[in-house]
């Protein structure tokens, strides 16, 4: 006679039978896998409980896996350019390198379509690394080129990466192992063709780096990513659809094999009357949003902004000009609730109580 215990666990592998046969698995995935199942029911009979939480772990992973989801892009360039002119001051000839490489993606749908395949049979654009000083914009870019094409995206970051196990995952002999970034990445996209940011690919760990970089050859190499591997998942996985951006500050810490793999794009610094269209068109409007002031409420003299974009020296991104932004918007918003100021206008007068000069 069944203890209630053992129905319950019996009902546990009944309900994951259930997954496996409503998920489109691939014929020779879904064996395995039912396989499993079945010798998780036989261990139950003598006790180990063991066995069904492990097939529980990786059944939910397995199911959970876009094997054939995919988005749909928009290839529309004029559309693509308008959100990139959208999110990005100038740079001119970083955009044309992505309508170059987006141009590519619509040939090779085009091409796909009147051979009769469908769109995950084709190839893809060669893989953008945007190479720059911080705060130049190379994570942002990554942002609006998936934003434009429609895809969702997913950030991976390298900084500290001390195993390549990370991204390929751990074997499940071990009591803790886990999937590696790559597979969680499709997991939480929930399409086989996201954009997967690869961000600051030369800060991984010193001891790590070459198992890292030989991972990143296979991801990135069409002619062996179409059955990527991860320990955990121990099936291959086709991630020829994905398209991988990544980032980095310079490329002395990439190796040569890696670089190959890559196609760099070289940030530009921001000149001051870059910074000064920057910060009044684009940052200053979103700090605005989010701290709840009006464009009434807060008013920039024009001749300000030469001191707002240099309060330290010289900074080739825009990561202190939004700090300094921020910092105006924070103490205009104390005036306006403490001392019931209407509107406050930042001068050259006054500059020196909302940033601190040097």
């Amino acid at each position: 006679m069944d203890t209630p215990s053992t129905t319950t666990d019996k009902t546990r592998i009944s309900r994951l039978q259930e997954q496996v046969k409503e998920s489109s698995l691939p014929p020779d995935l879904e064996e395995k896998v039912t396989l499993m199942l079945q010798q998780a029911d036989t261990a139950l009979r003598y006790g180990n409980i063991a066995a069904l939480e492990s097939a529980e772990r990786y059944v939910s992973l397995v199911v959970s896996l876009p094997w054939n989801k995919v988005s749909v892009d928009n290839l529309d360039l004029a559309s693509v350019r308008k959100s990139l002119d959208k999110h990005h001051y100038g740079m001119i000839e970083v955009k044309e390198r992505i309508i170059e490489y987006l141009s590519i993606l619509k040939l090779q749908l085009q091409k796909a379509q009147a051979e009769g395949k469908s769109a995950v049979e084709m190839s893809r654009a060669p893989i953008m690394c945007f190479v720059g000083l911080v705060g130049t914009g190379k994570t942002t870019f990554a942002y609006s080129i998936a934003e434009a094409m429609g895809r969702k995206i997913v950030r991976i970051p390298f900084g500290g990466m001390g195993s390549a196990l990370e991204l390929r995952g751990q074997s499940r002999i071990h009591p803790d192992a886990e999937p590696g970034h790559i597979i969680k990445a499709l997991q939480r996209s929930k399409t086989r063709n996201p954009v997967i940011l690869l961000d600051e690919v030369d800060r991984v760990s010193e001891d790590a780096r070459n198992d890292i970089m030989g991972v990143l050859v296979e991801l990135l190499d069409p002619e062996q990513n179409v059955a990527f591997t991860d320990h955990f998942l121990d099936y291959p996985f086709n991630l020829l659809n994905v398209l991988f951006v990544a980032t980095a500050n310079n490329t002395k810490n990439i190796t040569t094999a890696v670089l190959d793999r890559l196609e760099p794009i070289q940030m530009p610094s921001y000149s001051d009357n870059e910074k000064i269209s920057i910060g009044r068109d684009y940052i200053l409007p979103r700090q605005l949003e989010n701290t709840g002031l009006t464009p009434q409420q807060l008013v920039i003299d024009p001749a300000v902004w030469q001191k707002i974009v240099r309060p330290t020296g010289f900074d080739a991104g825009i990561r202190t000009l939004e700090r300094t932004l921020n910092q105006i918007c924070r103490k205009s918003a104390r005036l306006i609730i403490e001392q019931k100021y209407n509107t406050v206008r930042v001068t050259p007068e006054n500059i020196s109580k909302f940033v601190e000069m040097w």
